[in-house]
């Protein structure tokens, strides 16, 4: 006799008493129904989420049962031809359209979702929410020519800097060596044009670009294009003071410094490529200073062994003399204030003209001119003069450009007066925060593990955001500099712009003979006297006007007797 259905079944282990339903049983019919509805539906989801290669395995199965193996040969041929001419006389749009989107599916399923548990748990990127391990959820992969950008939903809880302090960590996990956060998607928003092409382009750009602040975007370096020498760039006639090309980014695109009304910062240790990123900034400018739009004023405290190659493309120039150098910081404040007297009330921001052009203040070696100057009475004059410049040159069209070895407050007090910043290779992971700012290095700006042959690659910030990317400047040899100088110098009356305020320009004085040759004159000192009262002072120096006029007495004293 059976149990009835549902009844509760007691069983006896030892003193414990286990109570349990009755297990209900199903037929195998019922059993295979509900398999096959359940796989069905997971199939109808899968296509539903993957349309493109629902398309294409459909087209391919219509194609093989018409025309056979030839039928699927010849188009697959045609397609390959295709793509090579494309890539070859468009590879930018090649990697957009075609080759970027085929390696992201191929590496997403491949490469990255077949270690994405263990890389976040190892990276401690997981959590678990009612006893199960839940992960962030790779949503798609992006690749070009260099990089891959990772798509990653944060889970509940999770910030940006969750990732960012994990960044290398990442990179290794996934077999890379460099790799960076963003909070917003690293491309660039393509410009559209008119018509309604244009309007519909501009719609799916808005959705694609879409603010999601539950998505982080991880972007790993696949292939390091910036190990490869960077030539020199054309010099553009007209110079772009918003976009001056110095650099090629990670995904070889280039990089533009915005120079119109901010300052530059370059920080960077020894033979690390600081003399690529002044050089390339100054080859940008070549054809305004040939014009005459631009006037570069020149400091070079090292004696000129790095800027003499380029000095007839100089208005001013001072690399030997500290007192010519703060003579020409002195009449730059000079320039800056007749400009705020004279667009005061018309303009905020100057506009750079042939009569009236940007004054730009390059400074190799800064530290010489803030911290290592023994003379205290000319360090504090040059600093007061680089404190009026950096608070209030940039809107008047006089800027500044330095660069320097060690970026403490100590060497630069004034260094957040540097809207704009270049980190090259650095000795101590602390300095890459000084350079770049607070979490630099924590967002991937990994300044200080730069490798011997990465001279002059850097980390700069891109514009509007806190998110570093790395740079490789373009590289100038000694002919490429003179022959630039000899093609690009300026004029004339370059210097003739400090006319505008009655002021007259203060040559450097000739060279001096060799110290071996010539006698040391000692340096000037103040008189001291001593810490007397002066009751007590005066009583010393009666005594002594006393002694003196009784010895130089003829018949006095020892003559009498």
């Amino acid at each position: 006799m059976g149990r009835p259905r549902g009844e509760v079944v007691s069983t006896f282990s030892g003193d414990l008493v286990v109570v349990r339903p009755r297990r209900l049983r199903l037929p195998w019919w019922a059993v295979l129904l509900g398999l096959l509805a359940r796989w069905t539906g997971r199939g109808v989801w899968w296509c539903l989420r993957h349309p493109r290669i629902l398309t294409v395995s459909v087209i391919t199965v219509a194609v093989y049962l018409d025309y056979g193996i030839a039928g699927l040969v010849t188009p697959v041929v045609l397609a390959g031809l295709g793509s090579a001419v494309w890539r070859w006389r468009h590879e930018a749009s090649w990697w957009a359209w075609c080759g970027g989107p085929l390696l992201g599916r191929w590496r997403h399923t491949v490469v990255y979702r077949r270690v994405w548990r263990e890389a976040m748990t190892l990276c401690d990127l997981s959590r678990v929410y009612q006893h199960q391990t839940v992960l962030p959820q790779l949503l798609a992969v992006h690749c070009d020519q260099a990089l891959d950008v990772l798509s990653v939903r944060m889970l509940r809880g999770q910030t940006p800097a969750d990732f960012q302090r994990a960044t290398e960590q990442l990179a290794y996990a996934f077999g890379r060596r460099h790799a960076r956060v963003y909070t917003e998607r690293p491309d660039e928003l393509p410009v559209r044009g008119g018509g309604w092409v244009g309007w519909l382009l501009r719609q799916v750009d808005a959705y694609r670009f879409r603010d999601r602040p539950d998505v982080v975007y991880i972007v790993l370096v696949r292939t390091d294009a910036l190990r490869r020498t960077v030539p020199p760039f054309p010099v553009p006639t007209v110079p772009d003071f918003t976009a001056l090309p110095l650099a090629v980014r990670e995904d070889l695109r280039t990089w533009h410094l915005h120079l119109l009304a901010t300052h530059v910062l370059i920080g960077g240790a020894t033979r690390r490529g600081k003399g690529s990123v002044l050089w390339s900034l100054v080859r940008s400018l070549a054809g305004g200073v040939a014009s005459g739009l631009v006037r570069l004023w020149v400091i070079d405290p090292k004696g000129g062994m790095e800027f003499a190659f380029g000095r007839p493309m100089f208005a001013r120039f001072a690399s030997t003399s500290f007192d010519t150098m703060a003579d020409l910081l002195d009449e730059a404040v000079a320039v800056l204030r007749e400009r705020q007297a004279r667009l005061a009330g018309t303009v905020r921001v100057h506009t750079p003209t042939v009569d009236d052009p940007l004054v730009v203040v390059v400074i190799d070696e800064m530290a010489a001119l803030t911290a290592y100057l023994q003379d205290v009475e000319l360090r504090k004059r040059i600093a007061s003069a680089l404190g009026l410049l950096l608070s209030q040159g940039a809107g008047v069209g006089v800027l500044v450009v330095a660069a320097l070895q060690d970026p403490r407050k100590e060497v630069l007090p004034f260094r957040d007066l540097f809207p704009t910043r270049i980190a090259l290779g650095l000795t101590e992971a602390s300095q890459v925060d000084m350079v770049l700012g607070d979490g630099a290095r924590a967002r991937g700006a990994l300044a200080d593990q730069m490798p011997s042959w990465a001279k002059g690659v850097g980390y700069v910030l891109l514009d509007g955001t806190p998110d570093p990317i790395r740079v490789r400047f373009s590289y100038l040899t000694d002919t490429d500099i003179q022959t630039m100088a000899d093609q690009f110098s300026a004029p004339v009356a370059a210097a003739d712009i400090l006319a505008q305020v009655g002021r007259e320009t203060t040559p450097e004085p000739e060279p001096q003979p060799s110290p071996v040759t010539r006698r040391r004159v000692p340096l000037p000192r103040k008189p001291s006297g001593p810490l007397l009262p002066d009751s007590l002072l005066n009583l010393i120096r009666d005594n002594g006007q006393h002694d003196q006029g009784g010895t130089d007495t003829p018949n006095g004293g020892g003559g009498s007797r």
